[in-house]
């Protein structure tokens, strides 16, 4: 089973319809893949208008993943240790080499080299693909 970690960039292709987003969310939910979305990858892009429809229609599929201390300290951690100051990349890194324990994980993001920097910290396995 791989479980796939998305990011804002995938989250707005779903939100404006993209058809290769959509394939990649069919693709996981016709087999025993995973889709996680980070809550705050939620506040990132949620605004909870009408427009969002499909972005409700996409989320519904997702399990969402809530920030703990653990996890916020590790991802505060990884931001100093790279220089980056977007803690919600760091977080989406955060979840991703925590799926690691359920087989395969991969992050779907618009910012690859800043996850993978992220990942690289953490010699961690999980991939990363580009959207």
């Amino acid at each position: 089973m791989t479980v796939f970690v998305l990011d804002a960039g995938e989250l707005i292709g779903l939100e404006n319809n993209s058809r290769a987003a959509w394939a990649r969310l069919r693709a996981a939910g016709s087999s025993s893949d995973q889709l996680f979305v980070p809550t705050g990858v939620i506040g990132q892009v949620w605004r909870g208008t009408p427009q969002q429809a499909r972005l409700n229609q996409a989320l519904k599929q997702c399990r969402p993943i809530p920030l703990e201390e653990n996890m916020a300290r590790l991802a505060g951690y990884l931001c100093g240790r790279t220089g980056t100051t977007d803690v919600v990349d760091a977080i989406v890194a955060v979840v991703a080499h925590s799926a690691l324990r359920y087989d395969e994980a991969t992050v779907l993001t618009s910012d690859p080299e800043d996850i993978g920097a992220l990942l690289a910290v953490m010699n961690s396995a999980a991939r990363v693909v580009p959207v």
